[in-house]
C-alpha cells in the first residue's frame, strides 16, 4: 500500500546491485538477518551508486514518478496482504511500507497502554509479573472473596475480605487507599491509571441546557465533514473493448474438442505432475476426448433409478477432485458437457466440519446435486460411516458417489455419437463463490458465455496453436479453469498443472517446468512469485526467455505491483522480457474483465498510480505527492476484453456513472460475462442485469450490464485500474476502507518478528450501527506476552496514523489455528463467523471501543432541578396521581384488646405454654427429611427459662445487656433467644463460622460480636471448640473473646420472674445483616415494632394454631429471622424447619416438606430456589413417584431483598407445575434494612402484576409502560402486597418532594414495624439518622418515613383488593446505593448483567461495578480457561448494543468467585475490593482501549 512509486527510479542501478539487494530483501524477510544487519548491508550497496544525503534513507531521496509509465528498474518488493479467498499463507514485506509505518509509529510517542493480565495456567509462556498460581480447575479452591468452597454452602453468606469498609484484611503488594477507603492493590490502580491515561479524548461540544428525553435516544448521527474531498471531473463515458475477431472459431468448445480428439489424437493436452515434481502423466486430445464420451456414456444409460434413468440432460453434477489431479477433472468436465449435464466443480470435503462446507451443502442443495463424481484415490480418503459408505457432511444432501477411474466405465456402441450442439443460453457449467457473509451461491455460465470467454482471451493474449501454458493455479474455477481447462481447448494448447502441493515442497517448480517445457506462457499468482523469490538464490541455470506471457490472475490486488517488480528484477538477468507480465482483474460473475496486453498484440506502455489513502477512503482519486505515509501505489490490469463494454458506476443506490476522477464499481457488459446466481432470482437480477445511468437519468445502453464486485476506475490510454474489492470494503462513519490495505499496514508493523506467515484476516463487525474493524492475527509460537502486546499497539497506532481509522478489536489466535481457505490463505467469513459466535479462542485479545465508538447518544446533562413544589404542580396539571400507597388498616382488622395483650413476645410465649402446653410449635427436619427436634410451647418455654437462669447466673448478666446467639438453624436458637428475652438481655443471631473456611468466615463472626457490643456469646459445644481451636486462633485471638456459654447441658432451672420491660419501645433484638454494598449493619427492633411486624405478618397470612407453614431460610436476620423465631410464636401456628445447608445433601428436601406436611404457605430465598430448579429440573417423574405433591401450597413466597428476579419464579413455576404447584403461587416479598417486611403476598388478594417497562426511559428516572415484546422493554413484577398497617410514597431522590405515578423515585415506608434506628460502633448514627426520620420537603411534611435506599414506583391497577379500593401494586427496581451514574444515566447492575449473560453459553454469572467512571464487568467463566478470551469481545459488543456504554474492563475468573449473599445477593462492592486489591486470581483482564 503506501509504496511511493519506485524508490529508486532515478538512479539504474546495475544488475549485480540490483540482485543483491534482492538476495538482501529476502534473507531478511527468511530472518536470516536482522533488521539492524539488513540496513548496515542495503547502506554499504547503496552507497556505491547513490550519492547520500547527510542522514537520510537513500530510499526517501528521490521525488516519485506519478503516474508515470513503470520503469523496470528495483522497486522494493512491496508489502502484499493476505486475501481471503487466494492460497497465501507465506510472509511478505515492503521496504517502503515498512518505512511509512515506522514513520508513523515514530509520530505517536510510545502511550503506555495498560497491558492485559494473565493468569499463568492460560499463558503459553510466563509473563514477567508473577501470578498467584490457579487451583486445579474442578475444584474450586475456598476463595478470598466467597469464603466458600464451590457447592458446599451455596447459601452462607460469603463472608467479605473485610465486611466494614477500610478494614484491609488480606492484600497482598503495597496498599493503596483509594477515595471511599478501600484498600487497593497498587498493581490493578496503576493500569486503571494508564487506561484512564490513554482515554482522555477530546472533549465533545457542549450540549443544549435541557436534555430532551424523545424515547428513541438518538444515536449520534455523525456529519460527512465539509472538507472532504469530492470528485470534480467530468461524468465517464463507457469504455468499448476492440471488436471480437471474425475469425472461424469453432461452434463450440466440444466441437473444437472433437475435431482435436479425431484429428490430432497423439498431441499433448495435459501434464500432471506430483509432489516431487515429476510428470505423472499426459493426456492426449485423442485420450481426453476417447474418456469423456466414455464417461458421458456411462452416466447417460448405465446409471439407473428404479429402471429409470438417475440424470436427465441439464442436471447438475457435483465434481470432488483433489488438486493434484487435474487429468481426471478436466475429464469429468467435458463428459458431463458431452452428456449435457451441468459440472458443479468443489472442494473435497476431508473433515464433517470444513470450513465453510455446511454453505457448500447449502448450494450442492440448492442446485438439486444427487451425485458427486470423483476418483478412486479421493473416494477412499473421504470420511466413512460405519456402513462403509461416504458420511453424509453437515448441511449437505445426500449424494450417490460415482468413481469414474477408467475400469469403472462402459465403452460406448460404434453407433453412439453424443449431440455435439452449437453453444445456446443454457448453463454449461456452475462455479462456486463465497460471499462476504459466507453463503456460498452458484455462478452459472452459459454455454455461449463459455465459448465467448474462450474466444476473447484467446484473442487477448493471442494464443496461437500447440503453444505450451504453465498452471500453477486452482483448474476448478476462475482463471485456472477459464485458461487450463477451457480456452487450452481451442488452440490445442498444452497445459502442464502445478499442484500446490508441490509448490509448497519446491516453490521454484513452475519456472523449472516453463525452463523444461519451453512454455510461452505462465498463470500465476502473485504469491507463486513472492515464493520463487525466496528460493531461487542457488539457482543459476534456470531461463525464462521462452515466456511471451506471464499472466499474472491477482494483478487486480493492490500488493501484485511489489511481487511483480521483484520478481521481475530478479528473473530479468534470467532472460525475462519486462513486458511480459501481464496482470489481469477478474471476478466470478464477469470472467476476465481485463487483462494487460503485450506490445506485441497493441497494448499501450503499462502505468502506475500513487495515490492519497485519505482520497481512496472517500472515493476520490487524488495522485499523491506530498503526503508520503498514507499513499497506496497500484499498476494497470490493461484493457477491457475484446467484445466488452466497460462502466464504472456508484457503490451504493442507483447506478450513476461515476466522474473520472471517483473510484465506482467496474461494470461489464458482454456476451463473455456469467449469466446467473443459480436459482437465486432476487440477487441475479441486482448483479448480472444492471443498468447504469448518466447523471441525468439516461439508461447508457440498452443491454444490462453486469456488476463486478471489483472497485476501480478508468486510467489514461483507457487502461483499467482495481484498488479493492467490495468484498473487502469496510464502511467505518463516511469512510471506506479495504481490508487489503490495513492487513498491509498490520504486517508492515515488523511483520518477520511476530505474525506468523503473515497470516492475518481483517473484516468488519456491525457494532452499535456501525462497521467496527476487527483485525485476527496468528502469533509466532515463540511470541511472549510482552511482544504480543507491543505488536499490538504498534498496530493500532500505524493503523490510525496511515488509514485515519480505528480498529475495534485485535486479537491474536495461536498458529495454524485460523480457518484456512482450501488452497492454504485465511477462510476470513469463516473466522468472522467463529468471532461473532465466540468461537475464535484467542490467546491475545486488545478491544478500543473508547477510540472507536463516536457515536453513542449524548450524554445526559442533569438540568437545574425543578423544585418539588413545581413537581407536584407538574403531576396534578398533567393529571398524575402522586404515588402513595398503603396496605389494610391495622384498626379495621381485629380488636385492639389482644394487640395489648400481645405486646411483649415473653409474655406471648408463657400465655401459650400455660393454654396450650402440647400445642407444637417447631419441627426441624434433617437431610433425610427425619424430625431432629421439636418444641411444642411449654417445651420452649422451659427451654428458654433454663438459658434466662444461665445468663443471670453463669454469665452475670444485667437486663440490657447484649448476648450473641451463634447457633446452627434450629430449636436452640430460638429458645437461646427467648431465653435472653426472658432475662431482659438484647439477642443478636450471627451465622456460626465455616469449619472448612475458618479465615474468612470467623472475622465476620468477630466483627458482629465487637460491633453489637456483646457481653457473652450463647452456642452449641461444638461450635465453642471451633471457636477456641488451633485454627481459629491463627484468624481471631481466642481471648479477644467475651464470655462463651454453651447451653448444650445447662441445669434445669426456673428464674423467679420473667423480666418485662418498662415501656414497649425498649429494644427487643438487634438484627445484623451484610448489605449487597457491603455494609455491615444492624438496626434495632423494638418490642412494639417486633409484635406489629407478626401481626402484621399474621393477618397478611392469615396464620392461626391450626395452620402449618414450611420455612427453607437462613434464621439470622431480615424477615427469614421473624418467621423462624418470632411468628410462629406470636400466631400459635406450627413451622416446619427446613434448614437451607440441608439441602446439599438432599436437594428435593423442601419440596417433599412442603408435600408432606400440605403447607398451605412457604417460604423459601432465591438461592434454594436455584437449587431446585437446576437440581430437580430434569427430576420431577421421579419426584412424583416419590409422591411429592405440591398442589397444597397456597403461597409460596420468595423472601429478598431486591428486584424480583423473574425469570428464576416463571421457571421454578413451570419446572414443578407437573408436581401440582399452582400457577400463581409463587410471588415475591420485599423489605430491606428500615423495615425487614413492606410486602408480603400472602393469602388473599389479587395475583402480582407484570409490568413491561421501557428500559432507557428508566435511565432517566421516568416509567414508560411499554407492550410486551417491544424493543428495550424490561419486565417488573409487583413485590407482593403492602403489609396490613404499612405507607408507601415514592420520592425523589434529591429534592426529598414527593413523585408522581409516571417517575422512578426512592421507596420510603411508615409503619409501627419500622427499626428505630441502626446500631453501630462507628458513631455514624447521626449520618444516618435521616434513613429513619426523613420528612417530606412539601406536601404532607408531617409524617416520619424511613428511607429504603430502594428505587421504584407504584402503580394503580385495574384489580380490586379486599378492601374494594383499586389495587397500588409496588415494583423495586434496584438498590439505590448499587445503581451506576454512567453518562448521565442511572444504570441498574442487574440488567447490564442479564444482557452479559446472554451474550455467551459459557458465562455462568456476572456481575458489574464502576471504578473511577470505568464499567468494570466480571464474568465467571464456565468452560475452558483457553476460550476465555472469546468474552471480551462479546461482553464489550453487548453492553454497547443493549445500553449504549463502553465496557473499561473484562475480568474474567472461575465459578464461584463473585460472592454472594444468604439471600442469593451478589455483593458487588466486595467483589469491587477483591478485584482492586487484586485477590481474585482471575483468568484473563482486559483493558479496553
Amino acid at each position: 500500500m503506501a509504496e511511493r512509486g519506485c524508490p529508486l527510479e532515478a538512479v539504474q542501478l546495475p544488475a549485480e546491485v540490483r540482485e543483491s539487494l534482492a538476495e538482501l530483501e529476502l534473507e531478511l524477510s527468511e530472518g536470516d538477518i536482522t533488521q539492524k544487519g539488513y540496513e548496515k548491508k542495503r547502506a554499504k550497496l547503496l552507497a556505491r551508486c547513490v550519492p547520500l544525503i547527510q542522514g537520510v534513507d537513500p530510499s526517501l531521496q528521490v521525488e516519485n514518478s506519478i503516474l508515470g509509465p513503470a520503469q523496470a528498474s528495483a522497486p522494493a518488493p512491496k508489502q502484499p496482504k493476505p486475501r481471503p479467498s487466494n492460497a497465501r499463507d507465506e510472509r511478505f514485506r515492503s521496504d517502503v511500507h515498512t518505512e511509512a509505518v515506522q514513520a508513523a509509529l515514530a509520530k505517536h510517542k510510545e502511550r503506555k497502554m495498560p497491558m492485559p493480565s494473565k493468569r499463568r495456567s492460560v499463558l503459553t509462556h510466563a509473563s514477567v509479573e508473577a501470578y498467584t498460581p490457579p487451583a486445579d480447575l474442578h475444584s474450586a479452591p475456598p476463595d478470598v472473596t466467597t469464603g466458600l468452597v464451590q457447592h458446599q454452602h451455596a447459601y452462607c453468606e460469603r463472608p467479605q475480605l473485610a465486611s466494614v469498609r477500610g478494614v484491609p484484611r488480606g492484600c497482598r503488594g503495597s496498599v493503596l487507599e483509594t477515595a471511599g477507603g478501600v484498600p487497593v492493590n497498587s498493581r490493578v490502580s496503576s493500569k486503571i491509571q494508564q487506561l484512564l491515561n490513554t482515554l482522555k479524548r477530546p472533549k465533545r461540544p457542549p450540549l443544549k441546557e435541557f436534555f430532551v428525553d424523545d424515547f428513541e435516544e438518538l444515536l449520534e448521527v455523525q456529519q460527512p465533514d465539509p472538507n472532504q474531498p469530492k470528485p470534480e471531473g467530468s461524468q465517464m463515458a463507457v469504455l468499448r473493448g476492440e471488436p471480437l475477431a471474425e475469425s472461424s472459431w469453432p461452434p463450440s468448445l466440444l466441437a473444437a474438442l472433437q475435431q482435436w480428439g479425431t484429428t490430432q489424437p497423439k498431441a499433448p493436452c495435459l501434464t500432471a505432475l506430483d509432489t516431487a515434481g515429476k510428470a505423472v502423466y499426459t493426456l492426449t486430445y485423442g485420450k481426453l476426448w476417447s474418456r469423456s464420451l466414455k464417461l458421458a456414456y456411462t452416466l447417460l444409460n448405465k446409471l439407473t433409478n428404479k429402471n429409470e434413468p438417475l440424470l436427465k440432460p441439464g442436471d447438475r453434477v457435483a465434481l470432488v477432485f483433489p488438486n493434484s489431479d487435474p487429468v481426471m477433472f478436466m475429464v469429468a468436465f467435458y463428459g458431463c458437457l458431452l452428456a449435457e449435464l451441468v459440472p458443479v466443480p468443489i472442494e473435497v470435503p476431508l473433515t464433517r466440519k470444513d470450513a465453510g462446507s455446511q454453505q457448500v451443502g447449502f448450494l450442492l442443495g440448492s442446485c438439486g446435486v444427487s451425485l458427486a463424481l470423483t476418483t478412486d484415490a479421493c473416494q477412499k480418503g473421504l470420511p466413512k460411516a460405519q456402513t462403509g459408505e461416504v458420511v453424509t457432511f453437515k448441511g449437505w444432501p445426500p449424494l450417490t458417489w460415482l468413481v469414474i477411474d477408467g475400469k469403472h466405465l462402459t465403452k460406448p456402441p460404434k453407433d453412439w455419437n453424443p449431440a455435439v450442439q452449437d453453444a445456446g443460453p443454457g448453463t454449461a457449467y456452475i462455479e462456486y463463490k463465497t460471499s462476504k457473509e459466507g453463503s456460498t451461491v452458484g455462478v452459472a455460465v452459459s454455454h455461449a458465455s463459455l465459448l465467448a470467454q474462450c474466444q476473447a482471451l484467446t484473442q487477448a493474449c493471442g494464443y496461437s496453436e500447440a503453444e505450451t501454458l504453465t498452471n500453477v493455479l486452482d483448474f476448478k474455477r476462475d482463471a485456472g479453469l477459464w485458461h487450463g481447462v477451457l480456452t487450452s481447448i481451442l488452440k490445442r494448447i498444452h497445459v502442464v498443472s502445478i499442484p500446490y502441493a508441490l509448490m509448497k515442497a519446491n516453490p521454484l517448480s513452475w519456472i523449472q517446468k516453463v525452463c523444461v517445457y519451453k512454455a510461452q506462457a505462465a498463470l500465476v499468482k502473485s504469491r507463486d512469485m513472492h515464493w520463487s523469490l525466496l528460493a531461487q538464490r542457488g539457482q543459476r541455470d534456470v531461463s525464462l526467455s521462452s515466456l511471451r506471457l506471464l499472466i499474472v490472475a491477482d494483478g487486480a490486488n493492490p500488493w501484485s505491483i511489489s511481487s511483480c517488480d521483484a520478481f521481475l528484477n530478479v528473473f530479468q538477468a534470467r532472460g525475462l522480457r519486462p513486458e511480459v507480465i501481464c496482470p489481469c482483474a477478474s471476478s466470478p460473475e464477469a470472467l476476465t474483465v481485463a487483462i494487460r496486453r503485450p506490445p506485441d498484440l497493441g497494448g499501450p506502455p503499462p502505468r502506475r498510480a500513487v495515490l492519497s489513502m485519505s482520497g481512496l477512503s472517500h472515493g476520490v482519486i487524488r495522485v499523491d505527492a506530498e503526503e508520503k505515509l498514507s499513499v497506496l501505489t497500484v499498476q494497470d490490469v490493461g484493457q477491457v476484453m475484446p467484445g466488452a463494454n466497460v462502466c464504472v458506476v456508484k457503490v451504493e443506490g442507483t447506478p450513476h456513472l461515476c466522474k473520472t476522477d471517483e473510484v465506482g464499481e467496474i461494470c461489464v457488459d458482454s456476451s463473455a460475462t456469467a449469466t446467473a446466481y443459480y436459482g437465486l432470482l432476487g440477487i441475479t437480477k441486482n448483479v448480472f442485469e444492471t443498468v447504469p445511468v448518466t447523471a441525468g437519468g439516461a439508461p447508457v445502453s440498452d443491454r444490462p450490464f453486469t456488476r463486478t464486485g471489483l472497485l476501480g476506475f478508468i486510467g489514461p490510454d483507457d487502461l483499467v485500474f482495481v484498488v479493492g474489492k467490495l468484498d473487502g470494503l469496510m464502511v467505518v462513519g463516511f469512510r471506506r476502507h479495504n481490508a487489503d490495505d490495513v492487513v498491509a499496514t498490520a504486517l508492515a508493523v515488523e511483520p518477520m518478528k511476530f505474525v506468523y506467515r503473515g497470516r492475518i484476516a481483517v473484516f468488519s463487525v456491525t457494532v452499535l450501527h456501525d462497521d467496527r474493524i476487527v483485525l485476527v492475527a496468528e502469533q509466532r509460537p515463540d511470541a511472549s506476552e510482552e511482544d504480543s502486546f507491543q505488536w499490538m499497539s504498534r498496530v493500532l497506532q500505524a493503523i490510525d496514523s496511515i488509514h485515519q481509522v480505528g480498529v475495534y478489536c485485535l486479537a491474536l489466535v495461536p498458529a495454524n489455528t485460523l480457518p484456512k481457505a482450501p488452497l492454504g490463505g485465511i477462510h476470513v467469513s469463516e473466522t468472522k463467523q467463529r468471532f461473532l459466535e465466540g468461537m475464535l479462542h484467542p490467546c491475545n485479545v486488545l478491544m478500543c471501543p473508547h477510540t472507536c465508538v463516536t457515536n453513542l447518544p449524548k450524554p445526559r446533562q442533569k438540568q437545574p432541578e425543578v423544585g418539588p413544589a413545581s413537581m407536584i404542580v407538574g403531576n396534578l396539571v398533567a393529571g398524575k396521581r402522586i404515588a402513595q400507597a398503603s396496605g389494610r388498616e391495622l384498626s379495621h382488622l381485629e380488636d385492639s384488646e389482644q394487640a395489648r395483650k400481645f405486646l411483649f413476645l415473653p409474655d406471648v410465649l408463657q400465655w401459650r405454654a400455660h393454654t396450650t402446653p402440647e400445642h407444637p410449635l417447631f419441627l426441624l427436619l434433617n437431610a433425610k427429611g427425619t424430625v431432629t427436634s421439636t418444641a411444642t410451647c411449654v417445651q420452649l418455654h422451659k427451654k428458654a427459662e433454663r438459658v434466662a437462669a444461665a445468663l443471670m447466673e453463669k454469665a452475670r448478666l444485667s437486663a440490657g445487656a447484649h448476648v450473641a446467639l451463634v447457633y446452627p438453624p434450629g430449636v436452640d436458637l430460638i429458645a437461646a433467644f427467648y431465653g435472653c428475652l426472658y432475662c431482659g438481655c438484647v439477642p443478636v443471631t450471627v451465622r456460626p463460622p465455616h469449619p472448612q473456611n475458618l479465615a474468612t468466615t470467623l472475622p465476620t463472626v468477630k466483627m458482629i460480636v465487637e460491633v453489637s457490643k456483646s457481653a457473652c456469646v450463647l452456642t452449641t459445644q461444638a461450635i465453642m471448640r471451633l471457636l477456641r481451636s488451633k485454627e481459629a486462633a491463627a484468624t481471631v485471638d481466642a481471648r479477644t473473646w467475651p464470655t462463651i456459654l454453651d447451653t448444650d447441658d445447662i441445669p434445669k432451672k426456673k428464674v423467679a420472674s420473667v423480666f418485662r420491660p418498662p415501656s414497649p419501645d425498649v429494644l427487643a433484638y438487634l438484627d445484623f445483616s451484610v448489605s449487597t454494598t457491603g455494609i455491615l449493619a444492624g438496626v434495632k427492633m423494638s418490642h412494639a415494632a417486633t409484635s406489629a411486624l407478626c401481626r402484621s405478618i399474621k393477618l397478611q397470612c392469615e396464620l392461626y394454631p391450626s395452620r402449618q407453614i414450611a420455612i427453607c431460610l437462613d434464621p439470622y436476620c431480615g424477615l427469614g429471622f421473624a418467621l423462624w423465631c418470632l411468628c410462629s410464636v406470636y400466631s400459635g401456628h406450627q413451622s416446619v424447619l427446613v434448614p437451607p445447608p440441608e439441602l446439599e445433601t438432599n436437594v428435593s428436601l423442601w419440596l417433599w416438606a412442603v408435600s408432606q406436611y400440605k403447607a398451605r404457605v412457604t417460604f423459601c430465598s432465591y438461592s434454594v430456589m436455584e437449587m431446585c430448579a437446576r437440581g430437580l429440573g430434569a427430576q420431577t417423574a421421579a419426584l412424583r413417584m416419590k409422591g411429592v405433591n405440591l398442589s397444597c401450597v397456597r403461597t409460596c413466597m420468595v423472601v429478598a431483598e431486591e428486584r424480583p428476579r423473574i425469570a428464576l419464579t416463571q421457571s421454578f413455576s413451570k419446572l414443578f407445575r407437573d408436581l401440582g404447584l399452582p400457577a400463581r403461587a409463587v410471588s415475591t416479598t420485599f423489605g430491606c434494612r428500615v423495615n425487614v417486611a413492606i410486602c408480603l403476598q400472602g393469602t388473599a388478594g389479587p395475583d402480582p402484576t407484570t409490568v413491561y417497562v421501557d428500559m432507557r426511559a428508566l435511565r432517566h428516572d421516568r416509567v414508560r409502560l411499554v407492550e410486551r415484546g417491544s424493543p428495550h422493554s424490561l419486565p417488573l413484577t409487583e413485590s407482593g402486597k403492602i403489609l396490613p398497617g404499612v405507607k408507601v410514597i415514592i420520592a425523589h431522590t434529591e429534592t426529598r418532594g414527593p413523585l408522581g405515578d409516571s417517575h422512578l423515585g426512592e421507596i420510603w415506608v411508615s409503619s409501627p414495624h419500622n427499626a428505630t434506628g441502626y446500631y453501630t460502633v462507628y458513631g455514624e448514627e447521626g449520618l444516618h439518622a435521616d434513613h429513619f426520620s426523613a420528612r417530606l420537603s412539601f406536601g404532607d411534611t408531617q409524617t416520619v418515613w424511613a428511607r429504603t435506599g430502594f428505587l421504584g414506583f407504584l402503580r394503580r391497577t385495574e384489580l380490586t383488593d379486599a378492601s374494594g379500593e383499586r389495587h397500588d401494586a409496588l415494583y423495586v427496581v434496584g438498590s439505590l446505593d448499587e445503581t451506576l451514574e454512567l453518562r448521565g444515566m442511572r444504570y441498574h447492575p442487574i440488567d447490564i448483567e442479564t444482557s452479559v449473560i446472554r451474550a455467551h453459553r459459557s458465562i455462568a454469572e456476572c456481575a458489574v461495578f464502576t471504578w473511577t467512571n470505568l464499567l468494570v464487568v466480571v464474568v465467571e467463566l464456565d468452560g475452558l480457561e483457553q476460550d476465555a478470551l472469546d468474552l471480551v469481545a462479546l461482553v464489550t459488543n453487548v453492553v454497547l448494543e443493549e445500553h449504549h456504554l463502553v465496557v473499561g474492563v473484562v475480568v474474567i475468573v472461575d465459578p464461584g468467585v463473585i460472592p454472594i449473599n444468604s439471600r442469593g445477593e451478589k455483593q458487588r462492592m466486595h467483589l469491587r475490593d477483591g478485584f482492586l486489591a487484586d485477590q481474585l486470581d482471575p483468568i484473563y483482564v482486559a483493558y479496553n482501549m
